[in-house]
């Protein structure tokens, strides 16, 4: 390669000095007044120049080439090293050579780039990049997923989401940790925001790392309910089991003596076996077993829910519809333990109904493009107000007559042992809905 660089460097010092050998003799001619030798020389002359002008415009014209074959992804380019000059072939050789490295460069890069996009679309994080305009400089597929998002190319799009959560996002800094919580349809995101910074080919770019903390809040809050209850069921069974105990006790020696007394004893049992019964029941949401997954078909999982809810309640003036996507869609979770939840649901749809004559209860079960599997029962009985609608997942909480308040606790905590989610969406029409990841 030296020694080629070499013989071009010789080839091209010798057609400058030739020019310049020319130039001199021209002007020396000129001085002696030998016009015949003037003529001859400045002939040669002006032929070294136009010489020099095209192989200048040639080699200008090959590099040109060469670029515009690199600009539109052309390989295929080559320069002959067979024919010319042997000045020209080396100069084809070394652009040959120079357009091959710049092209493995180049597509090494782009292997590179969509190596590095697979691996942030595997990351559980959301990740956005943006340059100080707003605008977009790059984005994975669980931000747009947390944002609920098909295209984001500007942070003025987040309009669209939540105006509170653009207003953040815009003003955030690096070094900031933001927390906020915003509705869409998939329900209440928590969203927990890190921000971070980094200059690009000079240009300054912040890097938000976006997490969907609901699931996080969700167990810290089952299991604190269910330590609360463990110690409160404990207590309670522990002190009111003795006054029944001895309450009976006391009839059984009083009997036929002092009917008021006996009234009284009665009374004080009742009511504490009462008590036992109701603690009972509060400490189902702390047994549940450990779900046994396996396969089963949801379509005739979803047939089978809806016949046993129809023997269960009177609902005659309800009609129910059914629409599984794909038809042989498959779940895999603990079939008896996803059926309590169902039922569950299915009874409170048919209870917040009532006797309204057009009631209409919906199951849509369906794959998204991220393999979960969601199971949606929606009902047309009265809208759940706002400010019930953040304690129905409560523990003990319930705006039912005589109702215990655990069944929808029971059923989220199942959903979460079993790998999965139960939430309410904000929407005109009651709509729970179950994922399976």
């Amino acid at each position: 390669m030296t020694v080629q660089l070499q013989q071009v460097g010789v080839q091209y010092w010798f057609r400058v000095l030739l020019t310049a050998l020319f130039c001199i003799s021209s002007v020396w001619f000129g001085i002696h007044q030998s016009y015949g030798w003037l003529g001859v020389s400045l002939c040669l002359l002006v032929l070294s120049i136009l010489w020099q002008i095209r192989l200048y415009r040639l080699h200008t014209k090959q590099v040109l080439f060469m670029i515009d074959a690199l600009e539109n992804n052309d390989n295929t380019f080559h320069f002959t090293e067979e024919n010319g000059t042997p000045e020209s072939k080396e100069i084809n050789r070394a652009l040959n050579r120079v357009g091959h490295i710049l092209y493995s460069v180049k597509a090494e890069t782009a292997q590179q780039e969509k190596y590095y996009e697979l691996i942030l679309d595997f990351v559980s994080t959301g990740l956005v990049v943006l340059n100080d305009n707003g605008a977009v400089y790059q984005k994975n597929k669980e931000a747009l997923r947390i944002l609920g998002l098909n295209v984001f190319t500007h942070i003025r799009q987040l309009s669209q989401v939540d105006a509170q959560l653009m207003e953040k996002i815009e003003n955030c800094r690096p070094g900031d940790k933001l927390q906020v919580i915003f509705h869409n349809e998939r329900g209440t995101i928590n969203l927990s925001i890190r921000v971070s910074e980094i200059n690009v080919r000079k240009e300054h770019l912040r890097i938000l790392a976006l997490n969907d903390i609901n699931t996080e809040l969700d167990e810290k809050e089952i299991d604190s309910w269910i330590r609360l209850t463990r110690v409160l069921t404990h207590e309670i069974m522990n002190s009111v089991t003795p006054i029944t105990s001895l309450c009976d006790t006391l009839l059984s020696i009083s009997a036929n003596k002092d009917e008021e007394i006996n009234h009284g004893l009665q009374t004080i049992s009742t009511t504490g076996k009462g008590l036992l019964a109701f603690v009972e029941s509060y400490r189902q949401f702390t047994r549940i077993p450990t779900p046994e997954p396996s396969l089963f078909y949801v379509k005739a999982f979803i047939e089978r829910m809806v016949e046993l809810a129809c023997h269960q309640h009177p609902c005659e003036h309800i009609r129910f519809h059914t629409e599984i996507t794909p038809a042989d869609l498959i779940v895999y979770a603990d079939e008896n333990l996803i059926s309590q939840v169902v039922i569950n649901l299915l009874k409170n749809a048919i209870q917040a109904i009532g006797n309204q004559p057009d009631g209409r209860i919906e199951l849509k079960a369906s794959c998204n493009d991220m393999e979960e599997i969601w199971i949606e029962i929606k009902n047309n009985g009265p809208e759940i107000p706002a400010e019930i609608a953040e304690h129905i997942f409560i523990p003990f909480f319930t705006t039912k007559e005589g109702g215990s308040g655990i069944g929808l606790s029971i059923s989220r905590q199942i959903m979460r042992l079993s790998g999965g989610s139960l939430t309410l969406l904000r929407e005109k029409e009651t709509t729970f809905i179950l994922k399976f990841k």
